[in-house]
């Protein structure tokens, strides 16, 4: 009987201990995950493919979800992809919508975003939306902004870049109209995979100079973080760099200090050719007419902060979230090339692989929950930046008498506009309202409203506080914000008085439209014969 236990006992001690190591192998095997194998393809393509359409025999479920992108009726709460004006909060869908920013116009007044800027569509409609947008003058021959504008809408860059070099980014923008098909060339399957073997590959140029510098190599970094930096050659911050820093218009990711808008302001701060006092060596987008500062434009800086938000932080790439896994012929599960907002789905399925003890309706809350909170400190934001503005403008029309001091002094009050508007438009430009790093767009935001109320009060100090009164109280009363404005409306006399910020911009001469996307209405001019010798 003794005998009969002792022996019943090292059984069960072998199989605890068996069982025990088991459990520990699968416990060291949830915290050390395997990196999956990366999918391996050969196709028929040539390297420098870049049709849309050449991908689909091969790929007919991605192509599937790729032509979804199309898709321009549906909003979330706070985005979507119907194309409003994003200053227009007085008239509904598709013309405005309830969660627009109605300063935008007199924000960016003198600058090529004043004349239209619109909620971005699917990438399917890159080249489309580029070509008709009033930022880019279709009155004239020349479009007034450069080629590098493209560098962003078409893997057709590869063919650029490679045809012309350095020499292709100053070129004017409406010298590439003809150039390129809107369905075939726009945001499609080149822009991030080699057709040969659908390995995933820079087209970026900006990019690849970013990670040189760093002495990485895109085909060396983990699978994980290259997923993330396909959506990180556009949807990031970045400027048309000045000819005393290189090729004049290369497009350039100012990261050389880090990706928060401190590192990349004190970066811009000396990366220019200005020789404004109080300016000299800033990188300058353009002069605001109305308080003559020098501002600068933020883009849409997702990547950046995506990097360092919780999401960023812990690993979870881009594409989890916004090409969420999908099985379409009931088997074989592949990653929706449908780039969309997760909230789309009623079922929050991206967010779901994750958390999945929570209820969608649940995620739902807590994600407007945050844009809300953003959203509100946006809007306080925007209104603390015009007033800045108009503050420094009275203050340079003050006639009275004025502090010894006061060319100074309007030299900060410029400074504390510049960087307040652009502290502003780091959260503006991006595209979750907050969501992707609600901690840093809300410090962001409070940092903005810090720093344009500094203008205010130092221009009051450089009118000798004579604008005090005129300046305080709400905004809207004080500036109107500007609901209509473009390029043709500059046109008319009648128009520009219609706004007090006006007056600081001309009149410009009557034109007839030449351009109606890539196509001309107007033939070109005729080219004068070569000069011949003698």
């Amino acid at each position: 009987m003794h005998k009969q236990t002792h022996k019943q006992l090292i059984i069960s001690s072998v199989i605890f201990m068996l069982a025990l190591t088991g459990m520990i192998s699968i416990l060291s095997g949830c915290s050390e995950p395997e990196t999956p194998a990366t999918p391996e393809f050969k196709t028929s393509l040539k390297e420098d493919e870049i049709r849309n359409s050449a991908f689909k025999p091969d790929f007919p479920l991605h192509y599937e979800t790729y032509l979804r992108n199309d898709e321009s009726k549906i909003m979330t709460e706070y985005n979507g992809s119907v194309a409003y004006n994003k200053h227009d909060n007085v008239n509904p869908l598709p013309e405005g919508y309830k969660h627009a920013q109605p300063y935008l116009k007199n924000l960016w007044l003198g600058y090529p975003f004043s004349y239209e800027y619109r909620a971005a569509r699917g990438h399917t409609y890159a080249l489309k939306d580029i070509m008709n947008i009033d930022r880019i003058n279709r009155y004239d021959e020349k479009g007034g902004l450069p080629a590098t504008c493209m560098n962003c809408k078409s893997a057709k860059m590869n063919q650029f870049v490679k045809e012309k070099g350095d020499e292709f980014w100053a070129q004017d923008f409406n010298k590439l109209r003809e150039q390129v098909d809107l369905d075939e060339n726009t945001i499609g399957c080149a822009n991030c995979h080699d057709p040969r073997d659908m390995k995933l590959r820079l087209y970026s140029v900006p990019l690849k100079d970013y990670l040189a510098s760093k002495g990485k190599k895109f085909e060396n970094l983990p699978r994980n973080e290259q997923r993330a930096l396909m959506c990180g050659q556009c949807h990031v911050e970045y400027y048309f760099q000045d000819k005393g820093f290189g090729p004049a218009k290369k497009v350039v990711f100012p990261w050389a200090n880090g990706m928060d808008p401190e590192e990349i302001y004190t970066y811009y701060a000396t990366h220019g050719d200005t020789t404004t006092p109080g300016f000299e060596g800033n990188f300058v987008d353009w002069v605001h007419p109305v308080s003559q500062t020098p501002m600068l434009k933020a883009q849409h800086p997702e990547f950046e902060n995506w990097s360092n938000g919780v999401h960023g932080a812990a690993g979870v790439s881009c594409a989890d979230c916004h090409m969420s896994y999908v099985r379409l012929d009931g088997k074989k599960k592949i990653s929706s090339h449908h780039w969309t907002s997760p909230l789309k789905d009623p079922d929050l399925k991206a967010c779901r692989q994750c958390h999945t003890d929570k209820a969608p309706e649940f995620l739902k809350e807590r994600v407007l929950f945050t844009q809300h909170k953003v959203w509100e400190q946006l809007m306080i934001a925007q209104d603390i930046s015009v007033k800045a503005h108009e503050a420094i403008r009275m203050a340079s029309e003050f006639t009275g008498e004025k502090p010894a001091d006061y060319d100074q002094l309007m030299i900060e009050a410029r400074q504390w506009c510049r960087k307040g508007q652009f502290f502003w438009d780091y959260v503006s430009a991006e595209n979750s309202v907050g969501f992707h790093n609600p901690a840093k767009a809300l410090n962001t935001l409070a940092q903005s409203q810090q720093y344009s109320q500094k203008a205010v009060d130092t221009a009051v100090r450089a009118a000798a506080y004579a604008i005090a009164r005129d300046i305080d109280g709400d905004i809207k009363t004080i500036v109107p914000p500007i609901l209509h404005h473009s390029r043709e409306l500059q046109m008319g006399p009648e128009h520009m008085k219609s706004h007090p910020w006006f007056k600081y911009l001309p009149v410009t001469p009557k034109a007839p439209k030449i351009w109606e996307g890539n196509k001309r209405l107007i033939p070109a001019p005729a080219q004068a014969p070569p000069q011949t010798a003698g």
